[in-house]
């Protein structure tokens, strides 16, 4: 599960037109920081063909989501 959140400001400038706006946005994704782990697909046998177990059986080696990301953007509304 990740949270993301987003905050703008809207500036409304009066001197080009009534509507004219800027917004500034910063978007954040992953705000957590949480990493949500991939089942263990590549390591998933747990014994060999003589009973003997594994080493690395069942490690846990990529992530599902990405690390936390922000981003700013200027949006102009017209």
């Amino acid at each position: 599960m990740t949270f993301d959140m987003s905050l703008f400001k809207n500036i409304p400038i009066k001197r080009i037109s009534e509507t004219f706006n800027v917004q500034f946005r910063t978007e954040f994704f992953n705000i957590l920081n949480r990493p949500n782990f991939s089942p263990p697909t590549d390591n998933n046998i747990i014994f060999d063909g003589d009973g003997n177990l594994v080493g690395n059986a069942g490690t846990i080696d990529s992530t599902s989501t990405t690390s936390r990301q922000i981003q700013f953007a200027l949006k102009v509304v017209w």
